[in-house]
């Protein structure tokens, strides 16, 4: 499902993107209101999720403008204004829902999930990564290999995922650790090295055909051979 995300605020749009991405939704950012009208004129999103103190438009105005022209696209208002009279103009403004700042993403993807269910049925289809025999189901974030669950540590599913978004790609040390560990490079850790000894040693021990295979001097690749 596709979600655009107005927001100035740099280290906003980091946490709702990435969880949001996690979760198995496209995103699509605008950082000011005369973009985000554009974008969310000219497309079709499932659900807005826009600030209210924005460059350009404010939240406000391009609320009230996005449901004039498409009154069945549900808005969640974003604002660290939490006085009732800004939460109220922002409901009448034609907003579905609102969070006041600073609020936990697990919060905001409850009242996401509510609105996609209103709107439109459904809260996010399940979306299946498969590399031959094994499966990842990225909104359960379970595991299957020959319809065998596997059991995997947070730190080994997010490892697994990030291989399975770019399977048959050869992933550098440099990659695996900026995305899934969100550190940058240092020649003296060996954390990737132990971390995909541990996925062999779940995801290929027992199976004729390894998936998890080293690209010596390069990195690592997830594939059938």
């Amino acid at each position: 499902m596709n979600l655009l995300l107005v927001e100035d605020e740099p280290s906003v749009v980091s946490v709702i993107s990435r969880g949001l991405t996690d979760e198995g939704f496209t995103v699509s950012i605008s950082p000011d209101g005369l973009i985000g009208k554009q974008m969310a004129l000219d497309n079709q999103f499932d659900l807005i999720i826009l600030d209210i103190m924005l460059p350009g438009i404010n939240g406000l105005e391009l609320c009230k403008i996005i449901k004039e022209q498409k009154p069945n696209t549900p808005i969640i208002m974003l604002t660290a204004l939490g006085t009732t009279e800004n939460v109220v103009n922002g409901l009448d403004n034609g907003a579905d829902d609102y969070l006041i700042k600073p609020f936990k993403f697990a919060e905001l993807f409850a009242r996401i999930r509510m609105l996609l269910r209103r709107y439109h049925g459904v809260v996010s289809q399940d979306q299946i990564i498969a590399v031959g025999d094994l499966q990842l189901n990225l909104s359960a974030k379970t595991v299957k290999r020959n319809q065998q669950e596997i059991i995997l540590t947070a730190t080994e599913y997010r490892l697994l995922e990030y291989m399975a978004k770019n399977k048959s790609k050869i992933l550098s040390r440099i990659d695996i650790l900026e995305n899934v560990w969100d550190i940058d490079f240092n020649l003296g850790t060996n954390v990737v090295d132990v971390y995909v000894n541990y996925l062999r040693k779940k995801i290929d021990k027992n199976a004729d055909q390894k998936l998890i295979h080293t690209a010596v001097g390069l990195g690592y690749i997830l594939k059938e051979k």
